[in-house]
């Protein structure tokens, strides 16, 4: 967000402010003119493409589709196997 390397920084305001740009919550980015900060959605977009990021939006996610829903994570095979499309109902 504020320079050219991955920092603790993006770490801390992408869950956020990248939601907001995103229209992921509050549909806000109507409202923001989010389509207007090129950079910002360019930082957005780079961000969430790393694999962490990806993994770390599943977690504890008990909405939208079952394959991006991982309840609950206690090792890192969950990731591939305990995804809500993976496990049998009332697990």
């Amino acid at each position: 967000m504020a320079g050219d390397e991955y920092t603790i920084a993006d770490m801390a305001i992408h869950p956020w402010y990248g939601a907001l740009v995103k229209n992921r919550v509050y549909e806000a980015a109507e409202f923001l003119e989010a389509h207007t900060y090129k950079n910002v959605l360019r930082w957005t977009e780079e961000i969430d493409q790393r694999p962490a990021v990806k993994r770390g939006r599943i977690v504890n996610r008990t909405w939208g589709e079952p394959n991006e829903q991982l309840h609950e994570r206690h090792e890192a095979s969950d990731f591939e196997l305990r995804t809500q499309d993976k496990l049998a109902d009332g697990e």
